[in-house]
């Protein structure tokens, strides 16, 4: 039996963490998450999706603010474990702790190392129109997702496949690379490859402050933006002075004649002419101040909206 510590924080890792749980040959001791947050308009205190399942599973829990700390390093020490496992645990963890397992901390991370190091691998594999992506093993090291490379399966990217979705599909992919990296670790059939940093990029996290939508952009790469910040933190754009938040839409053809951001209808339906000539279709929309709707129901509330312009923030 191989004792381990589990660390993450968000449902991304909820697959991975059953897996370990349901395996005959580990342990899992401890689960480390991130402290429980505020959420929502009334701030209410909420454990991490990690938290849950792990009490659930009457798993101890650890959610220290640090883990630069005595008491958290003597804490994981005690335990002696065989490994570490790592999935979007949220924080670097420090040289002290690295040293530990037996053989290793071992990461999922949602992209193709060394593409896409960073908090938000899966948004920008989106937004980037990216063909394909996938899930890496790797062992870490101090850096940012700089550890060497162990196994990673591959998947193509949905033409209108939303970052919510591809985050689903990814974490399901997790367990049994996750089970067959440990197991190749143990029997010495999986070896560690350094990644080329010549082929790194960043991806950094997400905000509500660069959602705004660049009408200048070609729809084809205004979709990728709308499906990669859906469904957090949204695309958006202005209209009439208000917050106008698009979930969904499409490349719909040319549109020579009308200035990026102008709004049109044909055949009812409601379109916005784009960079280079182009067009996209609304989706599903919300206005500030009012429901999620479809942009065929936002149009018959807004019957003269043909002609007025999206403004990015």
């Amino acid at each position: 039996m191989y004792t381990v510590i589990f660390m993450g924080s968000p449902d991304f890792a909820l697959p991975a963490l059953q897996a370990l749980i349901d395996a005959t040959d580990f342990d899992v001791k401890l689960v480390v998450s991130q402290p429980d947050k505020p959420q929502g308009r009334k701030q209410v205190l909420t454990p991490p999706a990690v938290k849950q399942l792990a009490l659930q599973c009457g798993l101890e829990v650890f959610q220290p603010a640090s883990l630069k700390t005595d008491e958290a390093l003597d804490k994981l020490k005690s335990l002696s474990p065989d490994f570490i496992v790592v999935a979007a645990y949220g924080k670097i963890l420090p040289a002290a702790v690295l040293d530990l397992p037996r053989y290793g901390c071992v990461n999922l991370h949602g992209s193709l190392l060394p593409k896409y190091r960073g908090a938000a691998p899966i948004q920008w594999s989106v937004i980037n129109g990216d063909a394909e992506t996938g899930v890496t093993t790797m062992l870490m090291d101090v850096g940012l997702d700089t550890g060497d490379i162990l196994e990673c399966v591959r998947t193509p990217i949905g033409e209108n496949e939303t970052a919510g979705e591809l985050f689903d599909r990814l974490a399901a992919m997790c367990p049994e690379l996750l089970l067959h990296t440990l197991y190749g670790l143990i029997d010495g059939t999986v070896h560690p490859v350094k990644q080329d940093d010549s082929l790194s990029s960043y991806a950094p996290m997400l905000s509500k402050e660069n959602a705004a939508i660049d009408w200048t952009r070609p729809a084809a790469d205004i979709h990728h933006f709308v499906c990669g910040l859906n469904p957090w933190p949204v695309a958006k754009t202005t209209y009439q002075g208000k917050t106008l938040k698009i979930f969904s839409g499409l490349p719909a053809g040319s549109c020579k004649d009308l200035s990026p951001g102008t709004l049109f209808v044909r055949q009812g339906a409601l379109f916005a002419a784009c960079g280079c000539g182009t067009a996209y279709a609304l989706g599903e929309i919300q206005l500030e101040g009012a429901k999620r709707m479809s942009a065929a129901d936002f149009l018959r509330g807004h019957p003269s909206a043909a002609g007025d312009c999206l403004v990015s923030l």
